[in-house]
């Protein structure tokens, strides 16, 4: 790049507003967090940087490194940030963006019409946070650089003869910090699963830009690039399913704001909707997904009057009916100056006229849609239709059981074993595979805190199953009435009666199948006691080794191996593979998996939601040949008992 392409970006462009001081006494203002997620987010905030510079046009490759020594660095070709003093400050325009608060070009016209970032706090909240970092600058055939400590310049930027970081672009910014431990004191290491997440769904969303992500602690490389914008994304996330047309795309420019929308529906029942706002993913949504339910709902009732007239008796469809088997991505690119974020971490848009905009623009492309294509919109009818009539049946199935006051905690199920203690907090309910291990786990568990409820057989599966046929299954209705929160659209998770749900099963095939089938139930039906952190899996041990009087449990082959060989015994000491919770007493059962001294639980989280969507559709649905094909691939992986 020569200086005829930097124009509009000099340091002119910069913008300050105030200092760094309270970053460091007040980290989760800037970040949200000061865990793992913090630490991602911090990473981030250096990518988005570079994603502003290609949103800009600017930038065609993007490099993220995870360094052996904890370092993680950013490179990017693209026009690399002005490195000339401002006369109003005096200090180099690098150093502001680096330092201060709210500097940066995003605040001045015509530096970045989109960007990611709104504030300009991202490379200044990440300086402050790191112990270490490094900057370097490639611009106009030469080289930059200027390291911090904790947010503090070492000495001014300098001119350099060559690169440090392994910077190779003609033009860029490279950005190397080490996260400060004073800061994160659980972990400074990011989560790497997440952070390729993150980057293959901005690929998705900014054409022809190439990502490359290099792991140095593990050798792994990845790279992504998509040529087909949110068409490519929207794929990934039907994959697995079986979809019912092809997918409606809407794009359209309104004065200086841009609307990219993609729909399609499959024959699920669950909903996959993800909205974006400026390859910012919003995860709380926003007035742009209001916009889109709003016209979505309003498209779909105003062709069905048209089509089939007002019958008598029937309802008009909800938002509800309207989400089945929806998948969607709303997408919004608009001038960083205009957007307006609810706090930092940009988790929800909240421009009111955004709304307006997507609403108009959805509903009147869906209406000349309908019309011109019918056959998809009978399919998209038929499938709303059959959700409105389970909606319907799943009410009445609900109304009746609430009005015999079943999931009001009128009556507890007979088989539950409750415990003493009245607070959520510190109370723990155990769901026990089969009669046998519950009535052992009853025996050996601690009363004050410890709640067991025995689940006979194999629970139904509820991937595809509506609300009045989980409430119908009685294992299912037991297990609600249990937690106390009821269920559907009337769920109160403040009346949860216990924060530890732990699902303990034998640890053989049957066992494996029931805990999934458990894994579904919650995701599916009752997602918020995952997100929120109260679901366990018990790890019960798998052996038993006995030398004499000393007694040891290994919980895999590698502990029994280890075991095996410190006991150091004349005679080879006996093991026991346990192959059900019903072949260990009471106070074993107690010692080695309910004992919280002693035990190993493991908590249920969802690291990537899209994966573990597509994971359980192609598990737990109809589709056959995608869960064959997992088989397949994964059975030299699976440990069974013949």
């Amino acid at each position: 790049m020569d200086k005829a392409k930097n124009q509009g970006y000099g340091a002119e462009s910069i913008v300050v507003l105030e200092g760094l001081e309270p970053v460091r006494k007040r980290p989760a203002m800037y970040i949200g967090s000061t865990s793992q997620t913090g630490v991602n987010h911090c990473l981030n905030e250096i990518i988005d940087n570079a994603i502003d510079e290609a949103l800009a046009g600017f930038c065609r490759n993007i490099q993220i490194i995870i360094n052996e020594n904890g370092y993680l660095t950013v490179f990017d070709d693209g026009r690399g940030i002005p490195v000339e003093k401002i006369p109003k400050y005096k200090i180099s325009a690098l150093e502001i963006v680096m330092t201060k608060l709210h500097a940066g070009g995003k605040f001045s016209v015509g530096a970045y019409k989109v960007s990611g970032g709104l504030h300009g706090v991202g490379a200044s909240v990440v300086n402050a946070l790191s112990s270490h970092l490094i900057v370097e600058v490639r611009r106009d055939k030469k080289i930059y650089r200027q390291e911090y400590k904790k947010g503090l310049p070492v000495s001014p930027v300098k001119e350099v003869p060559e690169s440090i970081l392994g910077f190779d672009y003609k033009n860029g910014t490279a950005v190397s910090f080490l996260p400060d431990k004073e800061i994160f004191k659980e972990t400074t290491e990011i989560s790497y699963s997440v952070l390729k997440k993150q980057v293959k769904e901005r690929a998705y969303l900014i054409n022809n830009v190439y990502f490359k992500i290099i792991n140095k602690k593990n050798n792994e490389r990845t790279a992504y690039y998509f040529d087909g914008g949110i068409s490519s994304l929207l794929k990934d996330l039907n994959r697995g399913k079986r979809t019912l047309h092809d997918p409606i795309l809407i794009k359209k420019q309104v004065d200086d704001k841009e609307i990219e929308i993609a729909v399609q529906y499959n024959d699920s029942i669950n909903e996959t909707v993800h909205s974006f706002v400026n390859v910012i993913n919003t995860l709380e949504g926003g007035t742009h997904l209001t916009g889109f339910r709003t016209a979505l709902t309003k498209a779909i009732n105003t062709y069905a009057k048209k089509e089939f007239g007002e019958k008598s008796g029937d309802e008009t469809f909800t938002g509800e009916d309207v989400k089945e088997g929806l998948t969607a991505i709303v997408y919004i690119k608009m001038p960083s100056t205009n957007l307006q974020f609810e706090g930092q971490t940009k988790t929800k848009l909240g421009n009111s006229e955004v709304q307006t905009l997507v609403q108009q623009a959805v509903f009147d492309y869906l209406s000349v849609y309908f019309e011109e294509t019918p056959k998809t919109a009978k399919e998209i009818l038929s499938k709303i239709y059959l959700a409105q009539k389970a909606r319907l049946a799943a009410k009445a199935a609900k109304d009746a059981v609430l009005r015999k006051g079943a999931l009001e905690g009128a009556s507890l199920p007979g088989k539950l074993a409750d415990c003493q203690e009245k607070d959520p907090a510190l109370s723990e309910l155990f769901m026990v595979e089969g009669n046998s291990a519950g009535g052992t786990a009853k025996q050996g568990r601690n009363r004050k805190f410890q709640a067991i409820l025995p689940l006979r057989g194999k629970v139904l599966n509820t991937e595809r199953a509506y609300l009045d046929k989980v409430l119908a299954f009685k294992e299912l209705k037991d297990l609600v009435v249990a937690l106390g929160t009821g269920i559907g659209e009337n769920v109160d998770y403040a009346k949860l009666r216990y924060h530890k749900i732990v699902i303990m099963t034998d640890a053989d095939v049957d066992g494996e199948h029931i805990r999934t089938l458990l894994l579904t139930f919650f995701y599916r039906h009752m997602p918020d006691i995952v997100l929120k952190g109260h679901l366990y899996v018990a790890q019960p041990p798998l052996f038993k080794i006995q030398s004499g009087k000393t007694v040891k449990y290994a919980y895999s082959d590698e502990e029994r191996d280890t075991l095996v060989k410190s006991l150091k015994t004349a005679t080879p000491p006996n093991i026991q593979r346990y192959k059900g919770l019903g072949e260990m007493n009471p106070e074993q059962l107690w010692e080695t998996t309910m004992n919280p001294e002693n035990r190993i639980l493991k908590q249920v989280t969802i690291a990537d939601a899209q994966e573990t969507d597509y994971v359980f559709s192609m598990l737990m649905g109809d589709e056959v040949p995608p869960r064959k094909k997992f088989i397949v691939t994964h059975a030299k992986l699976a440990n069974l008992d013949l």
